[in-house]
């Protein structure tokens, strides 16, 4: 099967998954990793793995409510300064968007149970047995690179810190401005991990023809691409508007053959020696990066609107990276007047995007105190 770049499957895995489930989803669209591979892709040892991400000074919470502590501005801007710092230096922002986008994004907004039973941006992602899904593999390194901040900054949870990153990754490349608050509250354990399926594929499955599955809390199921992704983000509470403004995100990024079974082991772009395979980042600096995967675009470390213009170009070079699902963005009817917006115009892209992202990142959260912390 084709999963959103995102994703990383053994055989093995695919043989263990639940047979009424397609294998592995993978939550929309950042594959990139310009983290070393060592870095982003070595996961603790399993049974290891609860215990070193879920640290004792995480805050707890219970069916009941939380035992919240209330985060300080102070905190949150000393996590924010860590959390450039480890961007500049490892030039890993995409996978940290992943890892944000992974956690918020199994949130199903018709579970009426009491939190966190609906999913969403809690934290969650961060133990047995969620970390471990198919559409999660490698994000336990990206984790291990935000573990400076829990360490210095406990006070945080780790939910905050996650949608942080993500926050101020696509800010420090260029992209629009987040309104982002804080002071989320921790899933307390492996019990409110979220059941696996809920997130979306970019190419239909190999054998039967079909992205998504049956799995999840809902079935993704569908024969379309512009079908299967409605599904995915309709559950979460998204309009057709959301769905593309988030779909952009893969301006910022690359796939993997090797785990995604989508791309090129790499291309021109990100091969690390041509001279199309330079990256300017958008403080002008020169990246460094481990060479490899397929990029959408060919500027992959700056958010722009260069995927709108790119995806419904013919004349583009066919090494850049074309889903099924990234094309029936100009294809359905839904969805090409905002995505022709967006193309026309980075601005509008700019602030749909903005406002979707805020709503990805604020799903299924619980804040203490109750409206959140603002810093600036």
């Amino acid at each position: 099967s084709h999963r959103h770049p995102a994703t990383v499957t053994s055989k093995q895995h695919k043989a263990e998954v639940n047979s009424n489930m397609k294998s592995v989803p993978a939550f929309i669209f950042l594959a990139a990793l310009a983290c070393p591979a060592s870095l982003a892709f070595v996961s603790p040892p399993q049974n290891k793995m609860r215990s070193y991400f879920s640290s004792t000074t995480t805050r707890k919470a219970t069916s009941s409510g939380a035992d919240a502590v209330t985060v300080t501005v102070d905190d949150l801007k000393g996590a924010r300064d860590v959390i450039d710092s480890i961007i500049d230096d490892k030039n890993c922002g995409p996978v940290f968007v992943r890892l944000a986008w992974h956690d918020s994004g199994t949130y199903d907004k018709d579970i009426q149970d009491e939190w966190p039973a609906a999913g969403g941006a809690i934290g969650s992602i961060r133990f047995e047995p969620e970390i471990n899904h198919g559409a999660n593999a490698g994000l336990a390194g990206a984790m291990k690179l935000l573990e400076p901040v829990k360490a210095k900054f406990p006070a945080v949870s780790y939910a905050d810190i996650f949608q942080m990153a993500s926050a101020r990754s696509i800010e420090l490349a260029g992209g629009p401005k987040i309104g982002m608050r804080y002071g989320r509250l921790d899933a307390a354990g492996p019990a409110e991990c979220s059941p696996e399926g809920n997130l979306p594929d970019g190419e239909a499955d190999d054998t039967t023809g079909k992205y998504g599955g049956m799995g999840g809390t809902k079935s993704t199921e569908d024969t379309t691409p512009f079908g299967h992704l409605r599904k995915v983000f309709y559950r979460q509470g998204f309009d057709d508007e959301g769905i593309v403004a988030l779909s952009g995100a893969h301006t910022f990024g690359r796939a993997w053959k090797d785990r995604s079974g989508l791309g090129a082991e790499k291309t021109k772009y990100t091969d690390g020696t041509s001279a199309e395979a330079k990256q300017i980042r958008a403080d002008g600096k020169e990246a460094k990066y481990a060479p490899g995967g397929s990029s959408w675009t060919d500027r992959w470390l700056v958010f722009d609107n260069s995927y709108f213009t790119t995806m419904p170009d013919n004349s583009a070079d066919p090494e850049l990276l074309k889903m099924s699902t990234d094309k029936t963005l100009f294809a359905d009817e839904g969805f090409k007047p905002f995505a022709q917006k967006f193309k026309d115009s980075q601005d509008d892209f700019f602030e749909s995007y903005a406002k979707a992202h805020r709503q990805l990142s604020e799903q299924g959260s619980k804040f203490a105190p109750e409206g959140g912390v603002k810093i600036d």
